[in-house]
């Protein structure tokens, strides 16, 4: 049982378990195809840090990529950057490809693109390769309590 599982039975929320095969650099397209589910609603758990290297987590659309320089300004800071894997791997504790955001290693503050509430099902890793969660994103604000931000571009 993964720390993400252990976190979400602890708050009592309903989810369903999806495995599928994990593909080296496959992303959402791979997890989505296997799934069957649109890519959209596959979110992404990207550990990023500011010029300070400050840790933050973002959540986005599988289809879509994070604007830096949009979630840096609304940050007030001016650069934001992704994580090596290295770094990713500590702050979250969990192996980049398996990140999930729920029950990680160091408390970050966690950004989520705001139209990810307008999807009624998301799927979002469950702490480890090839592993993901199904639930709505109302349960994922009432547990990670994210800042909501409009920082999605075609991806």
């Amino acid at each position: 049982m993964t720390p993400a599982i252990r976190l979400l039975l602890k708050h009592n929320i309903t989810f369903t378990s999806h495995l599928y095969p994990y593909q080296e650099r496959g992303g959402t397209a791979h997890s989505a195809h296997c799934l069957n589910v649109d890519e959209h609603c596959v979110i992404k758990t990207l550990i990023m840090e500011d010029e300070r290297r400050q840790p933050l987590i973002v959540l986005m659309h599988g289809d879509r990529k994070v604007s830096t320089k949009e979630l840096a300004r609304r940050q007030e800071v001016k650069t934001i950057t992704s994580c090596d894997p290295a770094v990713a791997n500590k702050h979250s504790g969990y192996q980049v490809g398996g990140t999930s955001p729920f029950g990680t290693r160091k408390i970050m503050p966690v950004y989520m693109e705001s139209s990810i509430l307008d999807l009624p099902q998301i799927y979002i890793n469950g702490g480890k390769r090839g592993f993901l969660i199904g639930m709505t994103p109302t349960e994922v604000q009432r547990v990670l309590q994210p800042t909501l931000v409009e920082v999605a571009i075609e991806g």
